[in-house]
């Protein structure tokens, strides 16, 4: 027992000198928590791994706010390697790092406290059990849909991946509705 204990206090130790060197190495900010169900405020925020792995200084900060008198849901749009899957996945990592105590890279951040990020990004196929991309996509939506609560951060990507535009455009809506 006091191995054990030793050892996860030796971990939290180490978890917590980990966030410190990153928000400094980082130039990150201590993020404000807020209650479930207030607005979602990201100024200037950076995708801490995809900053890492670029030159210097060529990351181009992006601003998130959803909620509040603001929308509740936001639909990207834009060309192939536009950067949209890297905003969605950077408002997630946030989410978490500010939720598990770690300062964010941004310039300022209000997050909420949310219960579950569940997120449909990337596409895949279980076509031995019969079921097309188009299928995969349509179950795994229909399964957050349903497990979605107020306070659920949800980030779907190319939702109707494959579709015609109209057909792409009608399943979001559908789906936003």
């Amino acid at each position: 027992d006091l191995l054990k204990s030793t050892a996860k206090a030796l971990a939290q130790a180490d978890c917590f000198y980990s966030f410190a060197i990153a928000a400094i190495n980082g130039n990150y900010i201590k993020p404000t928590i807020l209650s479930a169900g207030e607005s979602l405020l990201i100024e200037e925020g950076r995708h801490p791994v995809v900053e890492q792995n670029i030159p210097a200084g060529s990351f181009v900060p992006n601003d998130v706010f959803i909620g509040g008198q603001g929308p509740q849901i936001m639909m990207i749009t834009g060309p192939n390697m536009g950067g949209k899957s890297v905003y969605l996945k950077q408002t997630a990592l946030l989410t978490v790092m500010a939720q598990a105590g770690s300062f964010v890279p941004a310039k300022t951040a209000q997050i909420p406290l949310t219960d579950k990020i569940l997120t449909r990004i990337g596409a895949q196929d279980a076509l031995s059990l019969g079921q097309s991309t188009f299928m995969v996509e349509m179950r795994e939506t229909a399964h957050i849909l349903a497990s979605a609560t107020p306070a659920t951060l949800v980030l779907l990507d190319e939702v109707g991946r494959g579709t015609s535009t109209f057909d792409g455009i009608s399943i979001a809506w559908a789906i936003a509705e």
